[in-house]
């Protein structure tokens, strides 16, 4: 869709859950637009601070020393109101006050929805992808998946050596509600004997408990469980795992570390590239788009067909982390 008038000035946010990388995307959306000749304002808070009208002038000064840094220089809020056809009609009010006839918004799928409703009401609005969850579908990457899975992945293998020391069964909880990407890709990178997805878990406790014994029998000196932040309850789990199977069972619930910490390379490329395309795509006179990354190019979709995209669990990747992490045979 084409916006209706040339952009002069450009705000951006960031809401939901915070990622590392966003800083980035801030910074590269920022000098994008300030080398364009752009004016640029930053909307703090998300949309709860659009509504409070938390809005300041941004320089290329003010994204200084930024790029390496994890959280959101912007910070970020949930927004009742915001979800709201009142609170979303003095958004867009609030923008034209201060001039913003352009938004870039990084977030998730909630997030883009809030733009979504904003272009509907006249203010032209991209959304970046950054959430660590993986879960946006029109697009196969989003910015802090890659340091959060990472961060998690070493703290698995510092919890498999002490459970290895100890001879126990380890339940590690990834975060993840409603997609089990961090768990999956954890799953494959640490060995984990077993995997427990949102999307895939059947809630049979005793397929884990004689999967546990019957490693024990073969010799195993420790069972990972990687669980997923939407299955949760890992403290009563390894209750009734250790109760069941006498082996001392310990929950690790690893939570809001896996979204701090410097951004990987990876993160900050990607979040650099998506920023400044952002900012490109506004200017072609472009509004209601989400930037991804697809099939090795950066690209922008339909807000609303991004939106209406679902994304599944990788089939193959999922069958193959049961049998990469048992390393014995069939006639053992």
């Amino acid at each position: 869709m084409t916006a209706k008038k040339e952009i002069k000035t450009i705000g951006v946010l960031t809401s939901g859950g915070d990622a590392p990388g966003m800083n980035a995307a801030i910074r590269a959306v920022v000098r994008r637009g300030l080398s364009k000749g752009i004016k640029m304002k930053g909307i703090l808070k998300g949309y709860n601070g659009l509504l409070n009208e938390e809005i300041i002038d941004m320089t290329a000064v003010d994204v200084s020393d930024t790029i390496q840094k994890g959280g959101t220089i912007l910070y970020t809020a949930r927004c009742a109101e915001f979800r709201t056809e009142e609170g979303q009609k003095r958004g867009a009010e609030i923008c034209r006050k201060h001039g913003i006839d352009g938004l870039v918004v990084i977030g998730g799928d909630g997030s883009f929805a809030g733009a979504q409703k904003l272009a509907n009401l006249g203010i032209n609005a991209v959304g970046v992808p950054g959430t660590i969850d993986l879960d946006i579908a029109c697009t196969e990457y989003t910015i802090g998946f890659d340091t959060a899975v990472n961060t998690a992945m070493e703290a698995i293998d510092k919890v498999r050596d002490t459970s290895t020391s100890h001879e126990r069964v380890s339940i590690i909880e990834v975060m993840g509600r409603n997609a089990g990407y961090i768990a999956l890709w954890c799953g494959i990178a640490n060995g984990a004997e077993d995997i427990l997805l949102p999307e895939k878990y059947d809630y049979d406790e005793q397929k884990i408990i004689n999967n546990i014994i019957e490693n024990r029998k073969k010799g195993k000196k420790h069972h990972i469980i990687i669980n997923a932040e939407g299955i949760g309850h890992s403290q009563a789990m390894a209750k009734r795992i250790e109760a069941a199977t006498g082996i001392e069972t310990r929950a690790t619930i690893l939570g809001h570390m896996q979204r701090g910490g410097s951004p990987t390379c990876k993160d900050r490329v990607y979040a650099s590239t998506m920023g400044a395309l952002a900012v490109d795509v506004l200017l072609e006179g472009k509004t209601k788009r989400v930037i991804g990354y697809k099939n090795g190019e950066y690209v922008d979709f339909d807000i609303n067909e991004a939106l209406a995209m679902q994304k599944s669990i990788p089939e193959y990747q999922y069958e193959i982390s049961y049998s990469l992490s048992h390393n014995y045979s069939k006639n053992d």
